[in-house]
């Protein structure tokens, strides 16, 4: 199986461009994503988001000309990270299963990766035009995978006798969860993290015999 790091490697969210001194336009957006995700997308002001940067509103207006642009950089930043993954070679070729696999473990690799990011995507309540498209590209994404899921399932590498729905919504379930609990940095690595679902997933709790 391919290493996580080649095909998901932190990548800066598009149009960064250097403001004022001490901020650019990433390091206003990764801020601003911790506040969203802290207070609520629809309850953060920009003058809350100016007193967590320290600096003025219209300083803020400097790198992005509204709180909707910071939140649509943040979504395509989860969703482009998410979206890759299903491009790629190992994605689009082979056995159902072994592509199922391997975009299993990499949504898990973005998810770590990108994890305030897609913590902000998960929690999208679809109040606004930017929401709902980041919802319908979401869902796109599950629908491809169960897709895969369907494959694998016809193919006959995976149980027959329980409904693609019903596992592609336990898979994600699972793997949605990671973002409340998860703490990059801590004794489970992101390598580790992924094994962990890929064997729950593809083998269950039962010891091998």
């Amino acid at each position: 199986m391919p290493s996580t790091a080649s095909t998901t490697a932190a990548a800066t969210p598009s149009g960064t461009k250097r403001g004022r001194p001490g901020y650019d336009q990433q390091s206003v957006l990764r801020i601003a994503v911790d506040v969203f995700n802290r207070h609520g997308y629809d309850a953060t002001s920009m003058g809350i988001l100016a007193e967590n940067l320290g600096i003025s509103k219209s300083a803020i207006y400097h790198h992005v000309p509204s709180k909707g642009d910071l939140l649509k950089l943040a979504l395509d930043h989860a969703l482009g990270g998410l979206e890759a993954i299903l491009e790629q070679p190992q994605a689009t070729s082979g056995a159902a299963d072994a592509r199922l696999e391997f975009v299993l473990r990499q949504t898990v690799a973005v998810l770590v990766d990108r994890l305030p990011f897609v913590t902000l995507l998960l929690r999208l309540r679809g109040n606004t035009e930017i929401e709902r498209d980041a919802l319908a590209r979401r869902r796109l994404f599950d629908h491809k995978v169960a897709a895969l899921i369907s494959a694998a399932r016809d193919e006959g590498s995976l149980r027959q006798d329980i409904d693609p729905r019903t596992v592609t919504r336990l898979l994600f379930g699972m793997i949605n969860s990671i973002v409340e609990w998860y703490r990059p940095g801590g004794s489970l690595s992101p390598e580790k993290l992924a094994d962990d679902v890929i064997t729950m997933a593809f083998d269950g709790l039962h010891g091998h015999q």
